[in-house]
Parts: C-alpha cells; sequence; structure tokens
C-alpha cells in the first residue's frame, strides 16, 4: 500500500512519454492526430499505481456481481421497472462492460457499471505506445487489447449468427463526428477494416428498416456497435424494430442495460435482505457490502430525511450516463435537490476517490482518479484510470484524462 501512495504523490513519478504518443497516434493518420491534439486533456500525464490487494477486491467484486445477475430470480427484479423492450434477450450478453471504481484507504468502491463503457480503444493506444517505457509495477489487463477487442465482437456475432460471415459493422451514435470521443470510433473502425470487415460510423437517423434488415445508404448492416444514450431505443424506432425482430445483431442492447446498469440495481446489490431472498450466498453478500457503497432508492416522501443527511450521499439519476445530472450531496442547493426528489433518484453513500500527484507546468496538482475495468462476459480485458478535478470526470483538466494503470505487488525499497 506505501509503495503505490509514494508513487501517486510524487507528481514527477514515472511520467508518460508524451513523444511516443504523438508519434503512435500520427501512424493513425494525419486527420486522427489532429483530433487527439484539439483534445489536449484526454491522456493524463502520469500513470497511476495500485496495490495487489485493491485489485483482487475488484476483481472479487466483478465476480459477486456477475454471479448475482446470473441467478434465476435477477431477471425479473431487475426488469421490473424496465420497459417492454429491455425484455427481449439475446444470445450475446454485450461489449465494452465497465466497472468503475473509487479505491482510497478503505478499499474499492463500485460506483457505477455501465454497458457501452467508452475509451477502451483509446486506453488501448495509450499502452502500446508506452511500451518501451520503465514503469514500476505490472500493467493490468491483455497483452494485445486489440485482438481480444477484435475476438468480443466476432463472439457476440456468433453467438447471434453462428458461421456466417461478419461482413458489414456500423459504430452508432448521434452526430457521431460531434462526440468528444469520436477518436476512438475511428480506431475500433481501422480495427475491422485490417480484419476484412467494412465498418461505418453513422448516426441513428442514417439507419432504415427493409424486410430482410436493418440499413445505411445501399448496405445492409449485419452487427451495431451501439454507443448511443438512449438505452431502451426509444427515439431510434427503426434500430428498436429491426433489434426485435432480430434483424441486425446489436451490442450492447437494452437487456443488458436493465440487467446491470440501471441505477437501481446497484441498491438491489446492496440490500442483503432481497439478495438472501434471491439466494445469494452469505460470502457473496459480504464482499458486495464491502466492495459497493449503500445504495438506496431516494423516494419524495423522505425528502425531509434526505436533506438532513444529503452530506453523506451522492445522488444520480437511475437511468444516467456519463455523469449527466449527478450531484455529491454537499453541493445541492434547495432548488436543485427538490428536482432531485421528483426525477428518479438513487443516493449512493459517498466513497471517496483516491488521489494522484501530476506535474502541469512545473506546478504541482492533486487530481481524483477513478478506476474502470474493462470486462467481458466477466472476465477482464483492461484497466484504465481517468484523472480529473471537481465533482465527476470531465476530460477538461490539465494534467488529466485516462491514465495507464500499473499494479504493484512488491517493495521498492
Amino acid at each position: 500500500m506505501a509503495d503505490a501512495a509514494r508513487l501517486n504523490a510524487d507528481p514527477n513519478a514515472c511520467r508518460i512519454d508524451r513523444a511516443a504518443l504523438q508519434a503512435a497516434c500520427a501512424r493513425q493518420g494525419a486527420d486522427f492526430a489532429a483530433l487527439i491534439e484539439a483534445r489536449p486533456h484526454l491522456f493524463a500525464e502520469s500513470p497511476l499505481f495500485v496495490t495487489s490487494a485493491h485489485l483482487e477486491q475488484m476483481q472479487a467484486v466483478i465476480a459477486a456481481v456477475e454471479a448475482v445477475v446470473a441467478l434465476p430470480g435477477w431477471r425479473e427484479l431487475a426488469l421490473q421497472d424496465a420497459p417492454a423492450i429491455a425484455r427481449h434477450a439475446p444470445r450475446n450478453p454485450g461489449v465494452f462492460f465497465g466497472y468503475d471504481f473509487h479505491l482510497n484507504a478503505q478499499g474499492a468502491h463500485l460506483i457505477e457499471i455501465n454497458t457501452n463503457a467508452g475509451g477502451g480503444f483509446l486506453n488501448a493506444l495509450l499502452i502500446a505506445s508506452q511500451q518501451s517505457v520503465a514503469t514500476p509495477g505490472q500493467r493490468i489487463g491483455a497483452a494485445e487489447p486489440e485482438t481480444v477487442f477484435l475476438e468480443m465482437f466476432r463472439t457476440e456475432w456468433r453467438l447471434q449468427r453462428g458461421d456466417a460471415p461478419l461482413r458489414i459493422v456500423a459504430i452508432v451514435d448521434e452526430n457521431p463526428r460531434e462526440q468528444y470521443l469520436y477518436p476512438e470510433f475511428l480506431l475500433c473502425q481501422r480495427m475491422f477494416e485490417r480484419a476484412g470487415i467494412t465498418a461505418l460510423i453513422a448516426d441513428p437517423a442514417e439507419l432504415y428498416a427493409q424486410p430482410d434488415g436493418l440499413y445505411c445508404g445501399a448496405q445492409k448492416i449485419d452487427l451495431i456497435y451501439n454507443r448511443l444514450t438512449d438505452f431502451s431505443l426509444v427515439q431510434y424506432p427503426a434500430l428498436a424494430q429491426a433489434y426485435l425482430a432480430d434483424r441486425v445483431v446489436l451490442t450492447p442492447h437494452p437487456y443488458a442495460y436493465a440487467l446491470y446498469a440501471n441505477k437501481r440495481n446497484l441498491a438491489r446489490l446492496t440490500d442483503p435482505q432481497s439478495l438472501r431472498a434471491l439466494g445469494v450466498p452469505e460470502e457473496t453478500i459480504a464482499v458486495l457490502r464491502a466492495g459497493i457503497p449503500e445504495t438506496r432508492i431516494v423516494r419524495a416522501e423522505d425528502a425531509e430525511t434526505w436533506w438532513a443527511e444529503r452530506k453523506q450521499w451522492f445522488f444520480k439519476p437511475n437511468s444516467g450516463y456519463g455523469s449527466k445530472g449527478a450531484y455529491r450531496g454537499d453541493k445541492l442547493t434547495k432548488r436543485v435537490f427538490e428536482e432531485v426528489m421528483q426525477s428518479g433518484y438513487v443516493a449512493q453513500r459517498l466513497a471517496a476517490p483516491g488521489e494522484r500527484s501530476v506535474n502541469v507546468s512545473g506546478e504541482t496538482a492533486a487530481l481524483k482518479f477513478d478506476l474502470r475495468c474493462y470486462t467481458y462476459a466477466g472476465r477482464l480485458q483492461l484497466a484504465a484510470a481517468r484523472l480529473y478535478q471537481g465533482q465527476t470526470t470531465n476530460f477538461r483538466t490539465p494534467g488529466g484524462g485516462f491514465c495507464i494503470v500499473s499494479r504493484l505487488d512488491f517493495s521498492l525499497c
């Protein structure tokens, strides 16, 4: 613990090779390099160090969540307040789950589960660019993340279509070229193209249904890598229709979101009584209680109590994403608090994020961090951190951004 803490407190410990990163971006093409240059706080200046104990606890929490979700009773519990489309259950589990943790002296604390976690391709690029840079510890995850990512998409396809060839993929988001993480759409597109698979980057408005499938322009789409944040597809009837009719493979999908990422599930996962009713073993309940901060459903009739205790809690919308609409209780104004009480929220007991000191233009800055474990079917693919200032991650902090994570399990004395 002390070694990781000591390195994280040293603003000059193991800075990344920025020139090597720029060269890696340049190899992706001038268009890609220009996009990265326009996002100066996308990649952090320094790696983050974590202990083996933290990593082992994170893996134990992920395994415990996966074990609970696999129970027969969980499906009905999680789907009871989900839209109808979430009851359509494809055979493919969904790509790029993200388990987000805060790490501190009390351990690792799961603050959120995402079923369309961004940043995987960008972090793979960052890690690859730093292979020749000597860093204490061991990097976490697959040695060649892109190979693992490609096989993940192929597995999604095979689970739905068997041995049929995967020919055309669409990477879909609203106004994709305006998204802050658009550079990773390009990385994803190029990965598919190197594998001989046509990959389009498309707005959902470009998709239309035909009797034999879903099309973008003249091309019939086999698989959609779904980056949309309307998790029930209400705004996209053509896509929803094709998905429900099994005319396109969608990943990730509304079923995965309902089982994992709806914030109400955090309350269910921290309620021992509900877990026991599902038949969850006591040792699994203990892992979840130690690794997930207590989470409760916010109800307007309890407003007086919530206001009195607000400084102990972080308030999150049930169907939120990317920290939108999320508030630390001690930062809430009375007006916003009243809106929260009426708008479908959960409250999670505060678990302080860890800190990493960085050198920014000769000045030391203490940045917060969260750590994301990218998983597929419960298996860890890659771990990366995000350094930031403020209430939540923002990619606007000098010295902050995506960050390489190294595990320390030995003494540096």
